[in-house]
């Protein structure tokens, strides 16, 4: 398996805690794998970019035109990253209506934000949801059962809740 994703949005939105969960997922599978913890100003509510190969790789860092998705927890900087994605690549982006429309990649949105306000579940798992989302993605490295025991694994005292907000994630992805 080689499969490259990067992760997007704001400091505080947990990119890189998608990237840690990717990694566990990958070790409990018994992949190698190259993951970077950020690039940005994280602490500071700034833009953060992070990648995680999966694979037989040399290097962890993403070139241009080589991701096989980005997993963006907003639009904005899903748009900020497009320039890693691979033709024919995905996006799954955290999107409402004035996302432009994309030509060259498969674009999966949702509105997550709006279902946090509606009190779907809680904003500070947003990262799980979008992993949710992504999971549902016909060539997603990982399968259901290795995320949940990565969540559980990753932080054992909200792993529940993180599994209702992945499984909520799966339940409301478009399909592809």
């Amino acid at each position: 398996m080689k499969y490259q994703i990067v992760t997007s949005g704001f400091g505080g939105q947990g990119a890189v805690f998608i990237v840690k969960l990717l990694s566990l997922c990958a070790g409990i599978k018994g992949e190698k794998y190259l993951g970077t913890e950020n690039h940005g100003m994280s602490q500071r509510g700034g833009s953060v970019s992070c990648f995680i190969k999966v694979g037989d790789f040399y290097t962890p860092v993403i070139e241009e035109n080589q991701a096989d998705m980005i997993i963006a927890l907003e639009q904005n900087e899903g748009l900020r990253t497009l320039q890693y994605l691979k033709k024919g690549g995905k996006l799954i982006v955290n999107a409402d209506d004035s996302l432009p429309r994309l030509e060259g990649c498969k674009v999966i949105k949702v509105d997550a934000f709006s279902l946090a306000k509606e009190g779907r579940f809680p904003a500070q798992a947003l990262n799980a949801f979008m992993v949710g989302v992504a999971s549902m993605q016909v060539g997603f490295p990982f399968d259901e059962e290795t995320l949940k025991k990565g969540l559980e694994m990753i932080n054992p005292k909200v792993a529940e809740s993180n599994i209702q907000v992945f499984e909520l994630g799966r339940a409301c992805a478009p399909r592809g």
